[in-house]
């Protein structure tokens, strides 16, 4: 089975990714229905035990390295994350840090902002050259812009950011994301 495969069906069974910025939320996200968690906080004292937290619930656990307090932008950061949280995998707005990941064995997923036409064509260059195992595409709204990455790549697309109903989600998914990341904990079990 191809990784893109293994990373499409990992979302498949769960496409609404529980995003954690608390432990209120982490606490919230272990008794949702939701398989994968982000964790979006955290510090170099406390990762190893919201990941060990996760993964104790049988989630999958995946760290964004950029929001970990402590943690810098060398890819050495990565390396910490795998041997010392035994985290499933990464996310990061770095790129060396996510292919890092890649080459550690780590699921490794990049988070990108589409603030403009520019950073759009800077996101489809990156993937001509590099493919990350998922793409974070915030806002998560963007469907057509979605669709037109998807033509540059067949890097899975997880929609983030802004999204807060059911029909956002239902929007995001038929627009070609795979799965979407919310911190609103009311659409974790939906």
């Amino acid at each position: 089975m191809s990784r893109v495969q293994e990373i499409l069906d990992m979302f498949a069974g769960s496409p609404i990714v529980a995003a954690v910025k608390s432990d209120e939320l982490l606490d919230a996200a272990l008794s949702s229905s939701s398989s994968i968690v982000f964790i979006l906080y955290g510090s170099l004292l406390t990762i190893a035990s919201e990941v060990q937290r996760i993964k104790a619930s049988g989630k999958t656990a995946i760290v964004h390295v950029d929001l970990v307090e402590g943690l810098g932008r060398d890819p050495v950061a990565v390396d910490y994350i795998k041997h010392e949280t035994k985290a499933d995998g990464i996310i990061s707005t770095k790129q060396p840090l996510v292919r890092r990941a890649h080459e550690l064995g780590l699921i490794a997923g990049q988070r990108t902002f589409i603030v403009d036409s520019m950073a759009l064509e800077n996101t489809k260059s990156q993937l001509r050259n590099f493919r990350p195992d998922f793409l974070e595409v915030m806002p998560g709204l963007l469907t057509g812009i979605i669709d037109e990455l998807h033509v540059v790549s067949e890097v899975p697309l997880v929609a983030g950011g802004l999204i807060r109903t059911k029909k956002e989600i239902l929007e995001a998914l038929r627009g070609g994301s795979c799965a979407i990341s919310t911190t609103k904990r009311e659409l974790w079990s939906l």
